[in-house]
């Protein structure tokens, strides 16, 4: 299963680079999408995961600390050091913006990770989100472009906020009708993600076929040096492996899913394309990085 996602977001992505007109026409569907992978993320889970949040307070905001001060960071001296176009420096942004993807719970199953932990860190990076991102681009992107503060912020919360407390009152009101459907929401939530991937990749066509390697760098070291504080700060704090590994694939798989909404919405499909290109790239990089610690552990308990 672990190979499954990222192997069909890259065939999609093939189908729909040389087959455009398909998935261009679909554009509108990106938002509502995004918006119902946040739904079925608040599906899985209940009132008590906010209480649970309280009683780990101190690596969640270290978490969160790290994501909201890192992420962006390395975004912008990334994209001034490889010299990145305007549209491309605000893209990579918005992804360093980001809270954690929803996809890291999954890659931190697969990696040994604290599972329970990585939904109590999506969820709070997700609310943290609502001020954080349209504050940090407007940090970071004001001297170059003019960033709609509170329309962004009012989006967050109409694609993120609502749609995951909506979930999660329903899922806490009928926990024992929900749980036998539960196993269907990773499907449907990815299988939504892989078609927002594609519909980018459609409407970038031309992007992508002269793009310059300088993106790709940058958008795969952004990935790397997040997973890597990710990882080596919680270790000097003493934590346990499961919690750095934890900490490491929530800072790196970003939500691109969402700055890719809000950079088609307020910029261009020029400034989507890195967070397009981050979707596919964090779930290849968190699935092969799983499949090491996973490997790691068995060889270590044996």
């Amino acid at each position: 299963m672990i190979a499954l996602f990222p192997i069909s977001a890259l065939l999609l992505s093939f189908i729909a680079y040389l087959y455009p007109t398909i998935f261009v026409a679909s554009k509108s569907a990106i938002i509502p999408l995004l918006a119902l992978v946040m739904f079925f993320m608040g599906m899985t889970l209940r009132w008590q995961h906010f209480k649970q949040a309280l009683q780990q307070p101190l690596i969640i905001l270290l978490t969160i600390g790290i994501q909201f001060l890192f992420m962006p960071l390395f975004a912008y001296l990334l994209a001034n050091a490889l010299q990145l176009s305007e549209a491309h420096t605000i893209g990579l942004v918005l992804v360093g913006c980001s809270a954690g993807g929803t996809a890291s719970n999954v890659i931190c199953y697969l990696a040994n990770g604290n599972v329970a932990l990585s939904i109590l860190m999506t969820m709070a990076s997700t609310l943290c989100a609502v001020v954080a991102m349209p504050l940090l681009s407007y940090v970071y992107l004001s001297q170059s472009v003019s960033v709609p503060v509170l329309d962004m912020m009012r989006s967050i919360l109409l694609i993120v906020f609502i749609p995951v407390l909506s979930g999660t009152a329903i899922n806490s009101f009928f926990a024992r009708s929900i749980h036998r459907v539960q196993g269907i929401f990773p499907v449907f939530s990815s299988l939504a993600i892989v078609l927002i991937i594609a519909i980018i990749v459609a409407l970038n066509q031309q992007n992508i076929a002269s793009l310059a390697m300088p993106v790709l760098i940058a958008v795969a070291l952004h990935n790397l040096l997040g997973m890597t504080v990710g990882y080596f700060i919680p270790r000097l704090f003493k934590y346990d492996t499961a919690t750095c590994r934890t900490v490491s694939i929530e800072v790196g798989m970003q939500n691109s899913g969402l700055s890719v909404a809000l950079a088609m919405q307020y910029f261009s499909a020029a400034a989507a394309l890195p967070g397009a290109i981050f979707s596919i790239w964090h779930n290849v990089s968190g699935s092969t990085l799983s499949i090491y610690w996973r490997q790691k552990t068995r060889v270590v308990s044996q």
